[in-house]
């Protein structure tokens, strides 16, 4: 599932990792893309120690045996986090599917946590990128997930996205006990706070707050890609 950053991408981490047919793994490119990169993201240098730096073996490991005797690996991916020399090719050895998000709630969430994302910080162009590789070269429309829709009918989407996949809707995806998991990355603890203490997807409540007038370009850009898959959306 591929997301960006500022979304409700862990609750739907939760989602999937409470069926007892399914193993997650949480954002596996992550050390890679710090490493690559050089952001200074907290506990940067803890992540890259004991993550996978080596994008091929990070592939290795999402198209090889799912862990755990499990029939289902969800794999919680960053769209930013796959970088223009990671080879595309391995997805079309998994089904893809998209959550996605208004871009000013992004933005509005974001900020709280750095103040000046950059536009490539978002992973709008990066998506929509990784949507058009997946259509062009899987021949199909991938599954596209808003996270308003998720929030407000979780029973509903969660069925849709279900029946998208080819798997069936199970009931323990829609609440989750409190706390954080052996499977949620090492970052958990600079990232995680709202979603240690869930139980459920939360009820969607509309942001008020305005995008700061430095970054309502970047939205509009982000915006372009966001409208473009959310045409997609299931609903």
């Amino acid at each position: 599932m591929w997301s960006g950053p500022r979304n409700i991408s862990t609750a739907m981490m939760r989602a999937w990792a409470n069926r007892p047919d399914t193993f997650v793994i949480d954002e596996p490119f992550y050390a890679f893309y710090l490493k690559a990169t050089g952001k200074k993201h907290p506990g940067a240098d803890e992540v890259i120690a004991t993550g996978k730096t080596d994008w091929r073996k990070v592939v290795a490991q999402l198209t090889g045996p799912i862990p755990s005797g499990k029939r289902i690996f969800f794999q919680k991916q960053m769209t930013h986090h796959l970088l223009p020399e990671v080879d595309r090719e391995w997805l079309a050895d998994v089904t893809n599917c998209f959550l996605v998000r208004d871009p000013r709630e992004v933005i509005v969430s974001y900020i709280k946590k750095q103040s000046h994302p950059t536009l490539e910080d978002l992973g709008f162009m990066q998506q929509a990128e990784i949507f058009d590789w997946v259509r062009a070269h899987r021949r199909v429309t991938p599954p596209v997930i808003d996270a308003r829709d998720v929030l407000e009918n979780p029973r509903r989407i969660l069925r849709l996205l279900c029946d998208a996949v080819g798997v069936e809707f199970c009931k323990p995806m829609l609440s989750w006990p409190p706390g954080l998991r052996e499977t949620d990355g090492i970052w958990a603890k600079y990232w995680y706070g709202e979603v240690e203490g869930s139980t459920s997807f939360e009820p969607y409540r509309p942001r008020r707050d305005e995008v700061l007038k430095h970054l309502l370009e970047i939205e509009k850009r982000c915006r372009e890609c966001y409208d473009r898959l959310y045409a997609y959306r299931l609903r």
